[in-house]
């Protein structure tokens, strides 16, 4: 009668340890971005290029799409004799600070306004005409002489542009037509000033400059290139605008040749960072996952490759138009390379009978 009942005692520990063996719950998931983030047009501008397009894998710094800037270019020969601009300056701004954004000094430093009241008598020497080229003197120093071309007429007033020779501002300067300086020949006087800089302005958010202080530009040459709109704060360096981290593009809405606005959704990205595993939990296996747990995450195509995931959260409504009734489980965990939105798992978790079946 004694061994029976320690027999019997025994069947029950046994039982017991079998109860609260752990078991493995299996769930299939998939892996789900969990958050995709806007991509804003940082300025207004034109769309020059467009690099990706929607389900691209994008890395931290890759293009996603640049713009077009509006170019300044140099009307004339000449040196950059200031540069008050920098990239990421308004250029409005800078041209009401410093009345340009940069200035050229042109080949011709000098220019004369004459009049032909003092020219020789004669209807030859009294008239004069836009585009000849005439010969200067210093009533004062016959060394300070040179070259020009009449720019301007206006009755008997006229401008000359000296193209050769140095000069003072304030030289009182006689005006021939030909190099010997012919008495017959002489078309007035005037006084020598001096040409002032040309201002180049622009407009818009300025990219960047393509002179500094001192270069020789030729007619043609670039000099700036901007955007429409202001960077406001905004630290940009040439036209592209870049992935801030790495990701997969959900959405491309920026096109070329489209114009943008300042706050514009450009594109949207699921970030790598975000991804997650959403995997479907039965009514009677809800109460055997709680937030927090770990769990093991198994790739369908490779089973051979695991993640240790946690449970972020288990939703307290079912899902809608499901067969059955399930609930979303939300699992965190850390992808490799190997890993992609869309693709199937497996996530186990060693759980206990008891809890499984309370009432038992």
């Amino acid at each position: 009668m004694k061994m029976k009942r320690i027999a019997m005692i025994l069947m029950v520990m046994m039982l017991a340890a079998c109860a609260a063996q752990a078991e493995t719950l299996s769930l299939n998931g998939t892996v789900e971005a969990g958050i995709t983030v806007p991509v804003y047009a940082p300025i207004g501008g034109t769309v020059e290029n467009v690099a990706v397009e929607a389900g691209m894998h994008v890395a931290a710094g890759d293009t996603l799409f640049s713009y077009r800037t509006e170019k300044t270019y140099a009307s004339g020969d000449g040196t950059v004799t200031g540069v008050f601009a920098k990239a990421g300056d308004d250029a409005e701004t800078v041209t009401e600070q410093y009345g340009a954004d940069l200035y050229i000094e042109g080949t011709a430093l000098y220019t004369v306004s004459a009049s032909t009241s003092k020219a020789y008598s004669s209807i030859e020497t009294t008239l004069v005409h836009t585009g000849e080229t005439v010969y200067v003197v210093c009533r004062t120093d016959a060394t300070r002489k040179g070259v020009g071309v009449i720019t301007a007429v206006d009755g008997t007033s006229y401008t000359v542009l000296i193209t050769e020779g140095n000069f003072i501002p304030g030289d009182s300067i006689t005006v021939y037509r030909d190099e010997a300086y012919s008495e017959k020949q002489r078309l007035g006087r005037g006084s020598v000033s001096r040409v002032n800089p040309t201002a180049v302005n622009a407009t818009g958010a300025i990219v960047s400059i393509a002179v500094k202080d001192g270069d020789r530009v030729k007619r043609g040459d670039l000099l700036m290139e901007t955007l429409s709109g202001t960077f406001e704060g905004y630290e940009m360096t040439g036209t592209a605008v870049a992935a801030a981290e790495e990701g997969v593009i959900v959405s491309v809405s920026a096109e070329v040749g489209a114009t943008v606005s300042k706050g514009d959704v450009a594109a949207q990205i699921a970030p790598i960072s975000g991804m997650r595993v959403e995997a479907a939990v039965g009514a009677d296996e809800r109460l055997s996952l709680k937030a927090g747990d770990k769990v093991t995450i198994e790739l369908e195509s490779d089973d051979s490759r695991t993640y240790e995931g946690t449970v972020r959260y288990i939703a307290e409504m079912p899902e809608e138009d499901a067969e059955e009734v399930t609930y979303k489980a939300v699992i965190d965990f850390t992808p490799d390379e190997n890993v992609y939105f869309g693709m199937t798992v497996v996530v186990t978790s060693e759980e206990n009978s008891a809890t499984m079946n309370p009432g038992e």
